[in-house]
């Protein structure tokens, strides 16, 4: 069975650094880095990640993000949405650049800067790396267009 992994290597006081992985039983393959918010013990809206565990990711085909991404990228299905995390709704995995533009959800990108030194953090090539990443993810996806994640916090 095939799934997402996303470890979290670090966590600054505005930001989390992580790597993403496909995960085919044994084997992992890197796909990309991530930013999220940081972690807070109490939820802030916008200005907090959600927290570690296993979700499901399905479809969202409504919505802004949607719309925006079906002019963007002649392949997109619909968002990559993480389900049923408490106390969050509409958690994405989508492009940006910073935490500013995260919102609670999982930005991807080629490149970034050490969120210890630059405390927002930055995520490069993310729109390359969303083409890329989204198109892995769908086709492993298969005909149940749902995979699920799994969400490490390792710092």
């Amino acid at each position: 069975m095939i799934s997402l992994e996303l470890l979290r290597f670090s966590s600054g006081t505005d930001s989390t650094s992580g790597a993403l992985f496909l995960v085919n039983g044994s084997e992992r393959q890197f796909m990309c880095y991530t930013l999220e918010d940081e972690h807070r013990d109490k939820k802030v809206m916008h200005e907090t990640r959600i927290p570690s565990g296993v979700y499901s990711i399905t479809l969202r085909t409504v919505g802004g993000f949607h719309n925006r991404y079906k002019s963007r990228y002649p392949f997109h299905k619909g968002m990559l949405w993480l389900r049923d995390v408490p106390n969050f709704e509409y958690i994405l995995i989508h492009s940006g650049n910073n935490d500013d533009h995260t919102s609670g959800c999982i930005i991807v990108g080629d490149n970034q800067k050490n969120n210890q030194v630059f405390p927002d953090g930055f995520i490069g090539s993310s729109r390359v790396a969303y083409a890329r990443v989204y198109q892995e993810i769908i086709e492993a996806m298969g005909d149940s267009n749902q995979i699920s994640i799994n969400i490490i916090d390792y710092a």
